[in-house]
């Protein structure tokens, strides 16, 4: 693709259905919902209904189009997938077939601006929701990379069908709430206009923010950070370098204490048997690519002249152990493959084996810990000498 086709002075078409969208929300969000409020005052049903539809439109981004047909890192029961479709359309983010051709085309080009269709690297305006906006050669689709989605029904009803659908869903629901509630109006200006208006900044800025501001735990080489203050406003989709360095995770928070209630919602769903195949990566390729990343920053260190022999010489022997342990860990791939292509492996020999992977794991989180501290002490001893 021709670098011209990325210069800001061409004159660009505008697609004008998301600009007057986007613009219509967010003028009745930010004039009119406090307008309406100051002069005749919301209920708390009003504010209820706000946060519960939001909360099913963010859930159905982050749990369906984002984690399930996305990366098809678990499966769910049909009818799952019929309320993850109805409640993203309800969303305004266009549909499942879109919205996943152009997340797979970002996660596969991340960053290029030529062919990532919300690249960070063009700045926050872009990412977040200039894209959109305007005729780029990236906003063509020929939906190549989904033909695995074409083939689902549901997503193709969807697809099919999506203007009525929204329809049905962005005026029917608020319209009900509204003649229960006796307040149409601000009903509509609550859990129509202020929550798409919410749901569609929050979602953009995992897009811009979180590929712009927080930490890179796994990769240091992508522009997607963990960012934990968006995070909380996006069911968990903060923790956006992990998901980048390991996108086959079903899981995005992936410790216990991470706030990520799309991994509880869908762990607890598999317990009812209405989500499956939850997949996980290895915690041994997650310890290995935080490790990884440390010694790159450790080799760093070590160039400063006034860093002493001592910490050279650990780092040499951490190099050294962190090899063989890797090595161990290939043999113990090999095993598991040799193993399953010539029977089923018993329930005591993958037992074995899991444990011998945790193990490694377990090591590897050690030696982690001992290389962060070794250069946190190799800083402090820099400053001290410094003159």
């Amino acid at each position: 693709m021709n670098t011209t086709s990325i210069n800001s002075t061409v004159k660009r078409k505008r697609f004008w259905p998301p600009t007057l969208l986007f613009a219509i929300t967010g003028l009745l969000a930010i004039i009119v919902v406090p307008l309406y409020g100051f002069i005749f005052g919301y209920h708390w049903y009003q504010w209820l209904a706000f946060a519960a539809m939001g909360a099913l439109c963010s859930f159905s981004i982050a749990a369906g189009y984002h984690r399930l047909w996305s990366h098809k890192s678990y499966e769910a029961h049909w009818s799952l997938r019929i309320f993850f479709a109805l409640f993203g359309a309800a969303a305004l983010q266009d549909t499942i077939l879109k919205w996943c051709d152009h997340h797979r085309h970002h996660h596969r080009f991340i960053d290029d601006n030529d062919r990532d269709p919300y690249s960070a690297k063009r700045g926050l305006w872009f990412s977040h929701i200039e894209w959109m906006l305007r005729e780029y050669p990236t906003s063509h689709q020929n939906f190549n990379n989904v033909r695995d989605l074409q083939r689902d029904k549901i997503v193709m009803w969807q697809h099919n069908n999506y203007l009525p659908i929204t329809v049905a869903m962005n005026l029917g629901i608020p319209s009900l709430l509204g003649i229960i509630a006796g307040d149409l109006v601000g009903m509509f200006l609550l859990a129509g206009a202020l929550r798409i208006f919410f749901c569609h900044h929050t979602t953009f800025m995992v897009n811009s923010l979180v590929h712009k501001f927080g930490r890179k735990p796994y990769r240091d080489d992508i522009s997607a950070c963990d960012n934990g203050a968006v995070n909380l406003l996006v069911f968990g989709e903060g923790y956006h370098n992990f998901h980048h360095a390991f996108q086959i995770d079903y899981r995005s928070g992936i410790h216990w204490f991470q706030y990520d209630p799309v991994k509880w919602v869908i762990k607890a769903l598999s317990l009812a048997g209405i989500t499956r195949n939850l997949k996980v990566v290895s915690p041994v390729k997650i310890e290995r690519a935080k490790l990884e990343l440390q010694f790159k920053k450790a080799r760093h260190i070590q160039k400063n002249r006034l860093v002493d022999k001592s910490f050279k010489e650990v780092l040499r022997n951490e190099e050294k152990q962190f090899a063989n342990t890797l090595a161990e860990w290939e043999k113990l791939q090999l095993q598991k493959g040799k193993a399953r292509g010539e029977r089923e492996p018993s329930k005591w020999e993958q037992a074995k084996i899991q444990t011998k992977t945790n193990e490694i794991a377990y090591r590897l989180k050690m030696q982690s810990e001992r290389i962060q501290a070794l250069m946190e002490h190799s800083r402090k001893m820099i400053t001290l000498v410094a003159p």
